[in-house]
C-alpha cells in the first residue's frame, strides 16, 4: 500500500511539473541544457506537527487526503544493545513475535487472517538502538485496525510454535554467516572498528538463542513496550482533532510506565591501522574496504565532510571514484565511500570496492590517491558546486511524503536532536568552500592510517599483477596480517 502511495505521488509530481514548462521556449539541444527553476523546497517545521496526548505520549500527526488511507508508526526506546550477556538476539525476537506471535485474544493464524481481511498491515521489530511498531490500512477501516493493533501491543500471546520457527529461521541464518563475501566483510569491518566488546557486535548465536525462553521474551514486552517509552507517528485521511481525541482514547487506559534510563554506550576499542586479508578462496573477485573511524553528529564541520564525502564517493556516477576506478580504469562496478557521523558513539569512514583479485592491490592505490587528492588540491568551483547540486537538489527526496517528515521529526527527537536540523541544512551547504572542503580532508581523513579490509581469494589477492601495476602487491600497504574466518556461529576464531 506504501509503494503504491508513493508511486501515484511521484506520477502526479511528475505530471505537475511537466505542466509548468513554457510551451514558447525553444527546446534544449540536449538534456544538460534544460533550465528549470531554482528548487527552494522547505520543511515545515516541527512544532507544526508536535502534540501531547494526557499520559505524556508525544505524538507527530499530519493530516494527509492525497490517498484515503492511514500510516501510523510507534518509536519505541529499547534495542538490541541492551541484551543481557547468554542471551543475545532476545530483543530481536521479541520485536518480532509481539506481531507473529498472535495476541492473547487471538491465535497468529487468525490475526493474519484479520489483517488480510482489511488490507491492513501491523508489523514490529527492534533493531540495536529502537523498538518499532507501524500500522497501515484504509482510512475507513482505522478503527478496527487501531483496536487490532493495541491488542498486539498491549497483549501478546508469544505463541510457543511461532517463536520455534522464528528461532530456527535464525539458526539458519547463522548457518550462512560464511557464505558470501558481502557478509563475511561487513562482520569483520565492525569488528576492526568497533572491538569485540561493543553491542553492535553481540550477534546472536546458537546457544544464546536456545537459552532464550518465552518468559523472557513477556519480561522483555513488559519492561519496554509501554507508552512511557513510546512516541507515535500518524498521517493519512482524517481530521486532526478527531484523530488526536482517538488516539487520546485509544491509548487512555494503558498505564504510562517508567521510561527507561538505560543508555546507547559507545565503543572503548580503538581501531589498529593496518592490512588485514580473509581468505574465501571460492571467488574469484575480492571485495575491499579502507577506512577508519570517523566522529558524532553534530560538528560545524558536518556539511563540509558532506560535500566533501560526496565529490570522493558519495554521489554516484559524479563521484571521484566512481570515475577513477570504475569509468577510466574498468576495475569496478561497485565503488563509493561513506563518511558516517553516528548519533551515539562515533561512526566510520569507509572507502569500499569490488575488483577481480588480481586488480584489488591498484584498485586501492586508485582510492588512496584520491583521499590524497582532496588533502593536496581544492576542489575545481564546477565540482563543487556540481556536489552541493547533488545535495540540494536531493534534499526533497527525503520528505516524499508527510509521513516521512513526521517520521524523521520522531526519530530526531528520539535521538536528541535539534527540531530546526533541517531548516537550515541546505543553506549551509550551499555555504560550503572550496577551502572548507580541504580544511575537513585534512582534518578527518587519514591516508596514512587506514584499516585496509580485503576479502577473498587470499593468495590471488596477495599476488596481485594487474597488467598497469604489474609489481604492486598489497603488501605495499603494509604488512598483511591473514585473519582466519570467524566460526559463523560463536564469531569467534
Amino acid at each position: 500500500m506504501n509503494y503504491l502511495k508513493s508511486t501515484i505521488v511521484v506520477m502526479l509530481a511528475f505530471c505537475v511539473t511537466a505542466t509548468t514548462v513554457n510551451a514558447d521556449a525553444p527546446l534544449a539541444a540536449h538534456p544538460k541544457d534544460l533550465k528549470f527553476p531554482e528548487l527552494n523546497y522547505q520543511v515545515p517545521p516541527a512544532a507544526e506537527f508536535r502534540e501531547v496526548l494526557s499520559n505524556g505520549i508525544v505524538v507527530y500527526i499530519a493530516e494527509d487526503r492525497e490517498l484515503p488511507t492511514f500510516d501510523l508508526a510507534i518509536t519505541v526506546r529499547t534495542g538490541g544493545a541492551f541484551d543481557p550477556p547468554g542471551k543475545e538476539g532476545l530483543a530481536g525476537l521479541a520485536g518480532e513475535m509481539i506481531r507473529d506471535g498472535g495476541t492473547q485474544n487471538v491465535a497468529p493464524a487468525e490475526l493474519d487472517e484479520q489483517l488480510d481481511f482489511l488490507a491492513a498491515s501491523i508489523r514490529t521489530g527492534v533493531s540495536d538502538t529502537a523498538g518499532r511498531a507501524s500500522l497501515s490500512c484504509l482510512a475507513k477501516d482505522v478503527d478496527e485496525s487501531l483496536t487490532i493493533l493495541m491488542d498486539v501491543l498491549r497483549y501478546p500471546r508469544f505463541d510457543e510454535e511461532r517463536i520455534r520457527l522464528a528461532t530456527e529461521r535464525r539458526l539458519q541464518d547463522i548457518k550462512r554467516r560464511n557464505d558470501s563475501t558481502g557478509s563475511i566483510e561487513g562482520i569483520e569491518w565492525d569488528f576492526l572498528m568497533y572491538g569485540n566488546e561493543h553491542f553492535m557486535n553481540s550477534y546472536p548465536s546458537s546457544a544464546s538463542l536456545q537459552a532464550i525462553t518465552r518468559d523472557d521474551l513477556i519480561a522483555f514486552h513488559h519492561e519496554y513496550f509501554h507508552p512511557g517509552n513510546m512516541m507515535i507517528s500518524v498521517a493519512g485521511d482524517f481530521d486532526r482533532n478527531e484523530m488526536l481525541a482517538k488516539l487520546e482514547k485509544t491509548f487512555a487506559d494503558w498505564p504510562a510506565g517508567k521510561p527507561t534510563a538505560k543508555k546507547f554506550d559507545g565503543p572503548t576499542f580503538e581501531p589498529k591501522p593496518g592490512v588485514y586479508l580473509i581468505d574465501k578462496a571460492d571467488v574469484n573477485q575480492g571485495r575491499v574496504s579502507l577506512g577508519h573511524r570517523s566522529i558524532m553528529r553534530g560538528t560545524p564541520d558536518e556539511y563540509a565532510l558532506r560535500v566533501m564525502n560526496n565529490i570522493l564517493g558519495g554521489s554516484g556516477f559524479q563521484s571521484r571514484l566512481v570515475a577513477r576506478v570504475r569509468s577510466d580504469e574498468g576495475l569496478a562496478y561497485s565503488v563509493g565511500s561513506g563518511f558516517g557521523q553516528g548519533t551515539y558513539y562515533p561512526g566510520d569512514f569507509r572507502c569500499f570496492f569490488q575488483s577481480k583479485s588480481n586488480s584489488c592491490a591498484y584498485a586501492a592505490q586508485l582510492v588512496i590517491e584520491q583521499i590524497k587528492r582532496l588533502h593536496d588540491e581544492k576542489v575545481a568551483q564546477d565540482e563543487l558546486d556540481q556536489a552541493i547540486s547533488y545535495i540540494t537538489e536531493n534534499f526533497p527526496s527525503r520528505f516524499p511524503n508527510k509521513m516521512a517528515i513526521l517520521r524523521t521529526y520522531a526519530r530526531d527527537e528520539y535521538t536528541g536532536r535539534d527540531p530546526g536540523y533541517w531548516q537550515s541544512v541546505v543553506d549551509k551547504v550551499k555555504k560550503v568552500t572550496a577551502d572548507d572542503v580541504q580544511r575537513v580532508a585534512r582534518k578527518y581523513l587519514h591516508s596514512d592510517n587506514l584499516v585496509i579490509l580485503a576479502v577473498g581469494d587470499a593468495k590471488a589477492i596477495r599476488g596481485g599483477g594487474h597488467d598497469k601495476a604489474a609489481d604492486l602487491k598489497l603488501d605495499a600497504f603494509g604488512t598483511v596480517t591473514e585473519l582466519p574466518l570467524r566460526d559463523p556461529d560463536t564469531l569467534e576464531r
